[in-house]
């Protein structure tokens, strides 16, 4: 039985978000230099690769970009709704709270629609870190 291989790439970005629920300071307004570490396992092509690196941030740096400075707004956040929309401010909506766990599970689910088509892969995991000891992860198979 052949094994498979695990290959990972790191994306980082600048994004700003709040937790209008939160009861501490992460109610205000505030920013995280956010680090992805994007990890595929698969099987291995002829030439012994899972996927060329280029490929997977031809993939994965467009929903970085989306976030880069940007603030991002969940739906529950109605005072930053209503400041941000007298702005030209970029601004990312979601539909979910903008924690590091949904942030993890959202990008987890839009990469895993791009890396479907590739029938060597088998998994794919997401860790988000918020700082630099403080992180979420998701794993999910694509199979």
């Amino acid at each position: 039985m052949e094994k498979t291989v695990k290959i990972a790439k790191e994306f980082r970005w600048e994004m700003a978000h709040r937790l209008p629920f939160h009861r501490g300071g992460c109610q205000n307004i505030h920013g995280h230099s956010y680090r992805a570490v994007v990890e595929i396992e698969g099987m291995t092509d002829a030439q012994g690769m899972v996927m060329d690196y280029s490929e997977l941030k031809r993939i994965v740096k467009p929903l970085i970009m989306e976030f880069d400075h940007a603030f991002m707004c969940s739906p529950d956040d109605l005072i930053m709704k209503n400041f941000l929309s007298t702005t030209n401010f970029k601004v990312v909506h979601v539909n979910f709270l903008t924690t590091a766990e949904n942030l993890s599970k959202h990008l987890a689910h839009r990469i895993s629609l791009e890396l479907r088509s590739y029938s060597n892969l088998q998994s794919l995991k997401i860790s988000v870190f918020e700082t630099q000891s403080t992180y979420a992860q998701t794993e999910m198979s694509l199979e």
